[in-house]
């Protein structure tokens, strides 16, 4: 039974489907698992994204094991009911959204670390385990689990391997996918699949791991995970640059890399965010300032490779360079990034992250591009950037109550993504698609793309059941 057939039945026998499923998954899960309550299951209803559609879960399922797991995808391959798989529901795309009488079924309380190894330099892990605390926890040991998103304190490893998510290191350090090493899933009938491996090397067969790390769900329900561990670094330093324009600014990025530098992190705030931010905290940095670039370095001679910077910053036009004497004042820096969301955040009722990357090369075109978009519609739309990766996150601020503002807020937001397959980017480079994103997603792929990837969907998900609505 597909979404639309499930719609056009009578109230009362949705009820008694619903009734017969929640029988259904007491079989096999404690009661506790299982959240009927329609006030408690409407908070699990979505992420954090605005403009995508959800609907209203038949059940919440909160497993503790991976039997549990298997027993919810059985049920649901017996009453052919949707499941949506979710994590801390932080993401910005609609991904997590529950679709009409689905199972949401939240990882959450599946937060073991099951093993570190220092000579190995694995983690193996559950996939409810919270960023921060894994990466704390292995810090410990003297490791360094280096993907870093901006929710990190909240967000998941599970939802991180849905998206592929990444963070302010990538520029050096790389996106989630580089680090999964294997996985253990439930296919939508229940089946358990282990895939890759805890090795350094290993080239045996098709890449199955890499296929689950961004399918955000929809191919099968990751339950463990084994993670690929770094030595931990040199404490970082940072240095500032203020610039006259954005493509000062973008050209002292575009200098950097080319002389061959690996700063830990190479970010960038356009001048409506650092106006913000100046607002919100009270951070004193200049007005003129039109584009101010952090650079950090975790090298074991990080104030030789800042000062290495700082002529190309200066080189390329920068007013003013500010490098960070100690750890405590490159965190002073940094904070203005961190604050950059939350300040814009205060801006408008709402925002739409985009999640656009393209070369470096383009990244001027790319900011200048969506300031023209900003002035277009009369909207206020704030740029912060992995300068390093191309990937730019322009923050589109609205008021949620004015119909028209929305309108042309999601007008925006389109262009803005158009924009950056023109520049020859991609439209989302760690976000994920979700619901948000999908139409463009076929513009991205292709007809033979996208026909192939609904050809994968099919081979692991014949009836549809997985995170369904999502991508395709």
């Amino acid at each position: 039974m597909d979404d639309l057939q499930r719609q056009r039945l009578p109230r009362q026998q949705k009820d008694d489907l619903r009734s017969r499923l929640h029988e259904r998954l007491l079989t096999g899960l404690p009661a506790e698992a299982l959240l009927t309550d329609p006030d408690v299951t409407s908070s699990y209803a979505h992420d954090m994204a605005s403009f995508c559609t959800a609907g209203t879960p038949a059940a919440v399922v909160l497993p503790r094991t991976v039997e549990q797991v298997r027993h919810v995808m059985r049920t649901a391959t017996e009453l052919r009911v949707p499941v949506v798989p979710q994590g801390a529901r932080t993401g910005l795309s609609g991904g997590a959204n529950a679709s009409d009488d689905c199972i949401v079924l939240s990882l959450v309380k599946m937060d073991r670390i099951l093993e570190i190894d220092p000579v190995d330099r694995i983690a193996v892990v559950e996939p409810g385990v919270v960023n921060a605390v894994l990466s704390r926890a292995v810090a410990e040991r003297g490791l360094y689990y280096p993907p870093d998103p901006s929710s990190w304190e909240t967000c998941t490893i599970g939802g991180n391997i849905g998206t592929a998510s990444g963070g302010l290191c990538c520029v050096k350090y790389g996106v989630t996918a580089e680090y999964v090493l294997g996985l253990d899933v439930v296919l939508a009938d229940g089946r358990l699949l282990t895939t890759g491996r805890r090795t350094a090397k290993g080239v045996a067969g098709y890449d199955l791991t890499r296929l689950f790390v961004g399918s955000e769900g929809s191919l099968g329900v990751v339950v463990k995970a084994v993670l690929a561990l770094k030595p931990r670094p040199p404490v970082q330093l940072a240095l500032a640059a203020e610039f006259p324009s954005a493509a000062a600014a973008c050209a002292a990025v575009c200098a950097i890399m080319e002389r061959g530098h690996t700063p830990s992190l190479l970010e960038l705030m356009d001048r409506t965010t650092v106006r913000a931010v100046n607002e919100l905290a009270r951070m004193g940095l200049p007005d003129t300032t039109e584009a101010l670039l952090l650079c950090a370095f975790d090298t074991p001679d990080p104030a030789a490779d800042l000062a290495a910077v700082g002529e190309l910053c200066t080189a390329a036009g920068a007013t003013e360079v500010v490098p960070a004497a100690d750890a405590a004042e490159s965190e002073l820096l940094l904070q203005a990034r961190r604050l950059s969301l939350t300040a814009l955040e205060t801006i408008k009722s709402a925002t739409m992250i985009d999640d656009v990357c393209v070369p470096r090369t383009r990244l001027a075109e790319m900011l200048d591009g969506t300031a023209a978009v900003a002035e277009k519609y009369g909207l206020t739309i704030g740029v912060c950037a992995h300068a390093g990766d191309g990937n730019t996150h322009p923050v589109v601020c609205f008021d949620h109550t004015d119909e028209d503002e929305s309108r042309r807020a999601r007008e925006s937001f389109d262009e803005i993504m158009a924009l950056g397959l023109a520049l020859g980017g991609t439209i989302t480079g760690e976000h994920g698609v979700g619901v948000l994103k999908k139409e463009w997603l076929a513009r991205e792929l292709g007809p033979v793309g996208l026909e192939l990837q609904r050809g994968i969907k099919a081979t692991f998900d014949p009836l549809g059941l997985l995170n369904p609505g999502k991508l395709f």
